[in-house]
C-alpha cells in the first residue's frame, strides 16, 4: 500500500531508490485533518434550521429511475445536504451534510435503498507496515545489473517477470495501445520514463473528491503523497524502451484515477467515481491495490457500512458491464477470510480504532471481497505465499508476485531483493512489497489476455485468467519463518485453493492460448 497506512491493501511498502541522489523521504506521513465544522442552512416549511455540526461526505443509494433520483435529490437538499455527484446509471449519489442525523433522516425517503456516512473525523491513517526500512542501491549494485540483449537495463533484477513467464510472453507480444489499464490508486507520474510512452491521458482524472476532475495533471501525486500508484502503473506497463524497468504487459495503455487524498485515505466517494470513470472510458481493466477507508471491513449489519458496500458495488458492477476486469489486492494482514471470525483493531482508521471480531461472510473488504473483483494473493521469490498475504478459500482467486523478505525467499541472481522493483515519481526506481504489488501483475496478464483477444468479454477474460494459471498446490506445512510453528494454513485443492487461488498468473498462456 502506499505509505503504509491501516490501508493494508498499500502493500507493506519498501521502496528502494535506486536514484543515487534521491531522498529518501519519498514516504509521506499522514496528516491529522479533522472536517471542517460548517453551518447548513435548509428553509422547510417556513422556517430556517441551521446545523452546526462537522461537515461530512456520504452516499445516497436509491433506485435508477429519473423520477426517484430527482425526488431524493429535493429530500436531500430538505434535510441539510448539498450534492456534490450524482452517478445516476447506478443510483449513487454523493452528499456533503452538517446535518449529524442526516443519514437517519435520509434513509426514511422513499425510493432510497441505504445511505451512510463514508468518514468518521480524521485522524492519521494507520494502514499498511513497512517491511523494512528504504535502502538506496549502491552505483555497484546498478552496475551488476547488465541486461541481455534485448531487456531493458534494470530488467535483470526484476525476478517477478520470468516467475509468471512475462519475459517468454514478451518474445509474443508487448501487448496491444489499443488496451487501457486504469491505475485506480494515489495517482500517478506520467512524466516518469517508463510510462509517459504508454499514458491515456483521455482516460486520466482525480476522483478524490467524489467527482471528476480532468484538469490536466489532476491525476499526478503531489511530492508530498504516495509514490504508490506510480510503481503499481509502471509493473503494469512500464515501457520496454531501453529505459529502467519492465512492465508485464509494456505494449498496452495505462491511465491514472487518483482516488487516494494528500492524506492517504480512499474514501468510498472517491472510488465509486473512480470505477464509473473507467467505464464510462472504455478502460479494460482496473487495477485496485487498496481498501476503501475507513473500515478494513464493512459489516451490512451497521446502516452507514452496509451503503458503502451497496455503493461501491453498483460501481464495480457497472464497470464490469462496461467490460473492465476489475482486479484487487488481497491484503498484507496474513489474515484468513474462510475463517468463522477474524478480530479487526484498525477500523475506522481516520477515527478511534477498537478491536472488533467480525464474520468475513458478512463483513466485507472492499472492493476486494465484491462479487466478480478478481482477488489476488501475493507470493514471494520462491513463489511461496507471501509471510504477509491474506488468503482463504473462496476468496482468492489468483496468485502473483508481490514480494518478500529475502530471509524467508531469496530471489536466484542477478537479482538481489525480494521486493518488487517498479519506478518511483520523479524519475527514479524503487522496491515495494505486497499484495499492492501482486495485483499489478495479474492486472498485466489481464491485458495481455484482451490484447490476443480483443473481443472478449469481461467474464471471458477472468474465465482464461483462470484457465491459464499455473495450478500451484497448498504449502502444508506452511511455516515461512521456520520456527517450527505453522503460520497459515491452506484449504483446498492443487486446482484451486485458500493459498494460491485457481493457480499463478501465467503471462506466456495468456498470449499463446
Amino acid at each position: 500500500m502506499a505509505h503504509l497506512r491501516s490501508r493494508r491493501r498499500f502493500a507493506p511498502a519498501v521502496p528502494v531508490v535506486l536514484s543515487l541522489t534521491a531522498s529518501l523521504g519519498f514516504l509521506p506521513t499522514a496528516a491529522s485533518a479533522a472536517p471542517s465544522t460548517a453551518q447548513t442552512t435548509r428553509a422547510a416549511e417556513g422556517s430556517a434550521t441551521t446545523y452546526d455540526g462537522p461537515k461530512l461526505s456520504y452516499v445516497v443509494n436509491t433506485r435508477t429511475d429519473h423520477r426517484t433520483i430527482e425526488s431524493v435529490r429535493r429530500a436531500i437538499g430538505r434535510n441539510g445536504g448539498t450534492v456534490v455527484a450524482s452517478y445516476d446509471r447506478i443510483g449513487v449519489i454523493v452528499v456533503h451534510s452538517a446535518n449529524p442525523d442526516f443519514a437517519k433522516s435520509i434513509r426514511r425517503v422513499s425510493g432510497v435503498s441505504s445511505a451512510g456516512a463514508t468518514r468518521n473525523a480524521p485522524l492519521p491513517a494507520q494502514s499498511t507496515t513497512d517491511e523494512g526500512t528504504p535502502k538506496p542501491l549502491s552505483a555497484a549494485e546498478v552496475a551488476r545489473a547488465k541486461a541481455a540483449d534485448g531487456q531493458d537495463p534494470l530488467e535483470p533484477l526484476q525476478w517477478d517477470l520470468p516467475a509468471i513467464k512475462a519475459d517468454k510472453a514478451h518474445e509474443k507480444t508487448l501487448g496491444s495501445k489499443k488496451v487501457t489499464v486504469a491505475v485506480i490508486d494515489t495517482g500517478v507520474d506520467d512524466t516518469h520514463p517508463d510510462i509517459a510512452p504508454n499514458f491515456d491521458r483521455a482516460a486520466s482524472v482525480n476522483c478524490v473528491s467524489g467527482a471528476p476532475d480532468t484538469t490536466d495533471g489532476a491525476w499526478r501525486p503531489s511530492a508530498s503523497e504516495s509514490p504508490h500508484g506510480t510503481h503499481v502503473a509502471g509493473e503494469i506497463a512500464g515501457a520496454k524502451n531501453g529505459v529502467g524497468i519492465t512492465g508485464v504487459a509494456p505494449g498496452v495503455k495505462v491511465s491514472g484515477i487518483k482516488v487516494g487524498n494528500p492524506d492517504g485515505y480512499f474514501y468510498t466517494e472517491a472510488v465509486v467515481c473512480g470505477f464509473v470513470w473507467a467505464a464510462e472510458h472504455h478502460v479494460d481493466v482496473t487495477n485496485n491495490s487498496y481498501y476503501t477507508d475507513p473500515w478494513y471491513f464493512n459489516c451490512t449489519g451497521d446502516p452507514d457500512q452496509k451503503a458503502l458496500v451497496d455503493a461501491i458495488t453498483r460501481a464495480t458492477r457497472y464497470a464490469e458491464g462496461k467490460g473492465a476486469v476489475n482486479v484487487a489486492a488481497a491484503g498484507n494482514e496474513n489474515y484468513d477470510f474462510a475463517a468463522d471470525s477474524i478480530t479487526d483493531s484498525s477500523s475506522p482508521n481516520d477515527g478511534t480504532p477498537s478491536d472488533r471480531t467480525v464474520d468475513p461472510r458478512k463483513c466485507f473488504d472492499i472492493p476486494t471481497q465484491l462479487p466478480g473483483v478478481v482477488t489476488v494473493a501475493a507470493t514471494g521469490a520462491k513463489g511461496v505465499k507471501s509471510s504477509f498475504s491474506n488468503y482463504g478459500l473462496g476468496t482468492i482467486d489468483i496468485a502473483a508476485p508481490g514480494g518478500d523478505s529475502t530471509a524467508y525467499q531469496t530471489p536466484a541472481p542477478p537479482a538481489t531483493s525480494g521486493l518488487i522493483l517498479g519506478p518511483l515519481p520523479g524519475g527514479k526506481w524503487g522496491y515495494m512489497a505486497g499484495t499492492s504489488m501482486a495485483s499489478p501483475h495479474v492486472a498485466g496478464v489481464a491485458a495481455l489476455i484482451k490484447s490476443t483477444h480483443p473481443h472478449a468479454s469481461a467474464a471471458a477474460v477472468k474465465a482464461l485468467l483462470y484457465a491459464e494459471a499455473t495450478a500451484t498446490p497448498c504449502t502444508d506445512p506452511y511455516d515461512i519463518d521456520g520456527d517450527g510453528k505453522v503460520d497459515a494454513v491452506c484449504e483446498g485443492t492443487k486446482n484451486r485453493n485458500g493459498f494460491y487461488g485457481w493457480g499463478t498468473a501465467d503471462a506466456l498462456a495468456a498470449v499463446t492460448h
